[in-house]
């Protein structure tokens, strides 16, 4: 069973500094159907303006990962961890027992473009922690490379469930392939692009749920990118 969930009829939020886009229930945006996806708790799409960015605030009990797409985030915590994180690289906050950050947009000129994620962790209590991971480091790359495990496989980020994400990247007619075990789901959403994905067509901020699938195949006609989520 599959189900799409346009870019369009996602929540949104605008202020003077901050425009977000909502895959599911957050903050002022409520929707009862789109309360998460298995472990998939939030996706939003935020543009942060210049010399903006979001206060001292705190979490618990979640998994905080970020994927930077255009610009940088200064990132600090009561971890003592402060970092810069720039586009094409992505951190994952785990806010356990407790954690308060920031997170700004240091230039007074570029905005910010980032896809902010949380997943629920398999139990709560776990101890704060904090992780980058340079999604570049070799480079332009094709095809699918894994930004989080439970076991921190091929150089990902560990994230604290039973949950896989992968990043898609798609020249002209490139094809991603990729198996769902059994009594697995899948969320795919579209990072940019255009993508038909198992015969449906989504574009950027587009997503697609998957449920009793065996199989996720994906192309496009430009050039795409899409994150998988590989759910319990």
């Amino acid at each position: 069973m599959m189900q799409i969930r346009l870019s369009e009829d996602r929540g949104h939020s605008q202020y003077a500094w901050l425009d977000s886009r909502h895959s599911f229930s957050f903050a002022n945006y409520f929707d009862p159907e789109h309360m998460g996806f298995s472990a998939l708790r939030v996706i939003n799409e935020d543009d942060v303006a210049p010399g903006a960015g979001f206060p001292i605030h705190g979490h618990r009990d979640m998994e905080i990962i970020s994927y930077v797409l255009q610009g940088s985030i200064e990132h600090k915590d009561s971890m003592g961890h402060v970092s810069l994180l720039k586009a094409g690289e992505v951190q994952r906050m785990t806010a356990g027992t407790g954690v308060t950050h920031s997170e700004y947009n240091p230039s007074n000129t570029e905005p910010l473009k980032f896809l902010q994620i949380w997943i629920q962790p398999e139990k709560g209590g776990l101890t704060p922690g904090y992780e980058n991971l340079l999604v570049e480091d070799a480079g332009e790359f094709r095809g699918l490379k894994l930004l989080a495990s439970p076991d921190a496989r091929e150089g990902s980020m560990r994230i604290h469930q039973d949950m896989k994400l992968f990043l898609g990247r798609m020249g002209s007619g490139e094809v991603i392939e990729y198996d769902l075990n059994e009594n697995r789901k899948a969320y795919v959403h579209v990072v940019r692009g255009e993508v038909v994905i198992n015969g449906q067509g989504l574009n950027s901020g587009d997503a697609i749920t998957l449920a009793d699938e065996q199989h996720i195949h994906a192309t496009t006609t430009s050039t795409a990118e899409i994150l998988i989520f590989d759910l319990p």
